[in-house]
């Protein structure tokens, strides 16, 4: 392998793919115990609204992550930015129970267009959260 190689790419891509990976197993770990269904059991049971919903949400985390990678100086900068991608994208799904009061029912009981719409308000703002990190 060569010098540059190791001494730029390799070492900064390992360091920040492990952490990327660590934050994203976090942000799943806790967003599946702030929500009052367990998502993991109703998707082993074929819940498609439990599927769509945190499907949507780990989407949309991985977006405003994956922009954190991106647009960091370094790995300090990075861990920042993810931190603040996590608040926003847990911010989504309490944006979302405001607005579908009946979700914590709507999501264990399969009902597809609650799953649909916090899946798809999770990417939105995984978007919206990785387009403000640029500059």
């Amino acid at each position: 392998m060569s010098d540059a190689f190791l001494n730029f790419g390799f070492p900064a891509f390992v360091s920040h793919f492990i952490t990327a990976l660590a934050f994203l197993f976090v942000f799943i770990a806790i967003y599946i115990r702030i929500t009052p269904y367990k998502e993991i059991t109703l998707i082993r049971e074929g819940n498609t609204a439990a599927a769509a919903s945190l499907s949507g949400a780990v989407v949309g985390y991985a977006i405003a992550l994956s922009s954190s990678v991106a647009h960091s100086v370094d790995l300090y900068d990075m861990l920042i930015w993810a931190g603040i991608g996590l608040v926003v994208q847990l911010l989504a799904y309490f944006i979302t129970r405001l607005m579908l009061p009946d979700l914590v029912k709507d999501v264990p009981e399969n009902r597809l267009a609650s799953g649909l719409f916090l899946g798809a308000l999770s990417i939105s703002m995984g978007l919206l959260n990785a387009a403000c990190q640029t500059y």
